[in-house]
C-alpha cells in the first residue's frame, strides 16, 4: 500500500495568505502570530506571505472568495473569533461563516484552512490563542501547508 500525505514543508514557489477579522483583535492578533510563527518555522519566505484584514468573522468567506478568484494564492489560512453574547447572534455569525469559508473553498479546490474560534466565553478564546490549548492560528497554517503538499502528491 502506498501512503500519499502532505509534508511540513512551505514550499517556496507557493504563495499564502492569511484572512484575519478585526472583531475581537485581542484574541485574533495571537492567532495570525501563531499563524506567521508557523509558516517561518516551516520554511516560509515572509515575501510569499500576505496578511488580508476584514471587520469581522462574517466578512472571511467574502474576502475568501475574492483571495482565491484572483489567481494570486495557492492557498489561504482563515483566523478569527466569535464569542459568544448574550442573544443569538453566536449563532448566526459562526454559522455563516463556516459554511462560506467551506463553499468557496470547495468552490476553487485550493487549500483553505479554518482557524475561526467560536468560544462560549472570552477565557475559552484566550486559552485558544496561545496559552493552555495552544494556538489555533499556528495550528490552522500547518494544516495550509501539509494540505499545499499533499495537493502536490495527488491529481486532483
Amino acid at each position: 500500500m502506498k501512503i500519499v500525505e502532505g509534508k511540513l514543508q512551505v514550499q517556496t514557489d507557493k504563495r499564502v495568505a492569511i484572512i484575519n477579522s478585526r472583531f475581537n483583535h485581542i484574541i485574533t492578533d495571537r492567532l495570525v502570530e501563531g499563524a506567521v510563527d508557523a509558516y517561518s518555522r516551516h520554511g516560509g519566505d515572509a515575501d510569499n506571505l500576505d496578511l488580508i484584514l476584514v471587520p469581522g468573522a462574517f466578512e472571511i468567506p467574502l474576502a475568501l472568495e475574492k483571495a482565491l478568484a484572483s489567481g494570486k494564492y495557492d492557498a489561504v489560512c482563515c483566523v478569527g473569533a466569535v464569542i459568544r453574547g448574550a442573544t443569538p447572534h453566536f449563532d448566526y455569525i459562526s454559522a455563516e461563516a463556516t459554511k462560506g469559508v467551506a463553499s468557496v473553498a470547495l468552490k476553487y479546490g485550493k487549500p483553505v484552512a479554518f482557524g475561526v474560534l467560536t468560544v462560549d466565553t472570552i477565557e475559552q478564546a484566550i486559552e485558544r490563542a496561545g496559552s493552555k490549548a495552544g494556538n489555533k492560528g499556528s495550528e490552522a497554517m500547518v494544516t495550509v501547508i501539509e494540505m499545499l503538499n499533499l495537493y502536490s502528491e495527488i491529481d486532483l
